[in-house]
């Protein structure tokens, strides 16, 4: 019953912040829900989801290179300024924090609760996107590491 009321509570928020992502993911969880026998669904959408979610992202992030919109110059052009070596060195970083984050998460999944907390919150307040959580958990054990934190 607790979860009903977490996923209701998140898809009221979800609606009073007119955030459509975070309306049909939930609606999509609560029709899973609903169906019987979806354990082992809910487990392999739990275990594969963000991999499913990054290759969505990666194939929305290649599309301009399909059509023709950015090409080798622009590459080339990107190392030519500041903003792009700024960007090269930023996207280098997201990467190693989501896969450090990943791996926090794996290891301490009660720091998962708080990560998608502050994920919805971001999303429906402060119009984020929820691409955050692996990113947050990257960023997370990074702080954590810094100041010598232990977790459980």
């Amino acid at each position: 019953m607790e979860s009903w009321l977490f996923l209701f509570s998140i898809l009221v928020i979800a609606f009073l912040g007119k955030n459509q992502s975070l309306m049909i993911a939930c609606f999509v969880v609560l029709l899973l829900k609903v169906i019987p026998n979806t354990a082992q669904l809910f487990d392999i959408i739990s275990k594969q989801g963000i991999n499913w979610g990054v290759t969505v992202i990666s194939v929305a992030i290649l599309i301009p290179i399909a059509t023709g919109k950015i090409g080798f110059m622009d590459l080339i052009n990107s190392f030519k300024s500041p903003v792009g070596w700024i960007a090269i060195a930023c996207g280098v970083l997201v990467s190693i924090l989501s896969a450090r984050g990943v791996g926090f998460l794996a290891a301490s999944p009660e720091v998962t609760v708080a990560l998608v907390f502050g994920t919805i919150m971001g999303v429906v307040f402060l119009n984020g996107i929820a691409a955050g959580p692996v990113i947050a958990s990257g960023i997370a054990y990074l702080i954590i590491q810094m100041l010598q934190i232990q977790v459980k």
